[in-house]
């Protein structure tokens, strides 16, 4: 997605081209959360006790937008058993949701799957429910690679002292691989997780599954899925998704991002519109997951800093007036097949650059989940909770064998043709120079 799955940075972010990079240095200015122009600024002293309720300090470890300044909102899923905490990150103003889960025991307290940003603002939302609930007893980490995903344990887990950390198997770190203690995990409270869910200590109440770990050359790709059997409600990381039609509302809490995507020229000045906010949205999740969408054309460098000059913002917030992109008219029948009406997807990158090194086992892993009872599944990124079984889950990984059964709203993937060529170009240019191994045939 907006994020970069690529197995040699582990890190969810935008691969751009050197344009883009090249802006990605640029210092920017934190945002202003107005959303009109009809608000009223708070006091100085509510914007400065905000701005520390929302403060995450160690953004320097992996500087992805927002940087040091997160909201966090919690969502209660399935009553006095099931919360959502979402942030938003991303690069280029590509942000999309990161979410952690959260799931009251049977036995009285919490565990945590996949931990965001500890903000003091997240952990009073944690606490209140530790009040009412009992304390935080287990932290997962259900990735190998998802820097976006690793960075946040060991500081979450300094927050809530009593708590127990497991981890996916295989774990690596990026150029060099260093033990989880040297990464800030807690040394006497992290384990690895046990290869049958019956030998976890919360295995009573959850059932779970690890793909992987799927080799990739410099680095491994592994993830764990977890069933809340009594809810009926799957937990996933990375793999499976689902492209909301409207902007999630975590990502409309400041919309400058949205407003920014919804331009079509650089000289354009966008009213603050939920049409607008949706245009966004929409090229927002067409840059998410194809990295450089067919449909939007890069202006060339010359032309984008001469239209900069020119621009009429040209503030550090806008990028200094540089917008290198160019749409083409008929951009929203790609973003249409891609959301599909929301059907589950295997990220795109998933598909082109790392399931497709270890076809067999990604399916017999798919098969094996999809035999699970669950109702509804909680991505860590985009759209959730989404309604699905196991048949739908399993149709998401057709791509590794089309004689999966698939539904009648087949997905219009001839408009999605040239997107896939740019991710097929780069699958090419990395087994080509021997930094991945080739895709495998099912």
């Amino acid at each position: 997605m907006g994020f970069s799955w690529l197995p040699f940075t582990g890190t969810m972010a935008i691969a751009p081209d050197s344009r883009a990079i090249a802006l990605a240095k640029i210092s920017i200015e934190r945002l202003s959360r107005v959303d009109n122009a009809s608000f009223t600024p708070p006091p100085a002293s509510q914007t400065q006790d905000r701005d520390r309720d929302q403060t995450w300090a160690f953004w320097p470890v992996v500087p992805l937008y927002p940087y040091g300044n997160r909201r966090t909102l919690r969502r209660e899923v399935v009553k006095d058993t099931i919360w959502t905490f979402e942030q938003v990150q991303g690069i280029l103003y590509v942000i999309v949701p990161i979410r952690m889960t959260v799931v009251k025991l049977d036995a009285g307290g919490l565990l945590v799957y996949a931990p965001i940003a500890p903000t003091p603002e997240c952990v009073r939302l944690v606490r209140e429910l530790e009040i009412e609930h009992g304390e935080v007893k287990y932290i997962i980490l259900p990735t190998v690679s998802g820097l976006e995903h690793k960075v946040f344990v060991g500081p979450f887990a300094r927050k809530f002292r009593h708590a127990q950390v497991y981890v996916a198997p295989q774990q690596w770190s990026f150029p060099v691989s260093l033990p989880l203690s040297w990464l800030g995990f807690p040394v006497r409270r992290t384990h690895i997780l046990p290869n049958h869910f019956k030998d976890a200590p919360f295995g009573d109440e959850f059932s779970y599954s690890i793909l992987g770990p799927i080799y990739l050359g410099p680095g491994k790709f592994g993830e764990v899925v977890m069933l809340h059997r009594r809810s009926h409600t799957l937990l996933v990381t990375d793999t499976i998704l689902s492209i909301p039609d409207q902007p999630p509302a975590v990502v409309q809490l400041n919309p400058a991002p949205l407003l920014f995507h919804a331009r079509d020229h650089v000289h354009d000045v966008v009213d603050d519109t939920p049409a607008n906010r949706t245009k966004g949205w929409k090229r927002i999740a067409l840059f998410s997951c194809f990295f450089r969408p067919s449909a939007a054309a890069t202006v060339p460098l010359g032309r984008a800093i001469r239209e900069a000059s020119q621009a009429s913002d040209r503030s550090r917030a806008n990028y200094f007036g540089l917008f290198p992109f160019s749409w083409k008219p008929d951009w929203e029948r790609s973003f249409k097949a891609l959301r599909c009406d929301g059907r589950l997807l295997v990220a795109p990158v998933l598909q082109t650059l790392i399931l497709n090194r270890a076809p067999q086992e990604t399916l017999a892993w798919a098969n094996d989940v999809s035999c699970w009872d669950f109702e509804r599944i909680i991505p860590c990124h985009l759209d959730a909770p989404l309604a699905a079984d196991g048949r739908q889950f399993l149709e998401a990984f057709s791509f590794l064998n089309p004689e999966i059964q698939t539904s009648a709203s087949d997905r219009d993937w001839a408009a999605l043709k040239d997107d896939f060529e740019v991710l097929d170009s780069l699958d090419q240019g990395l087994t080509q120079r021997g930094i991945t191994p080739p895709a495998k045939t099912p």
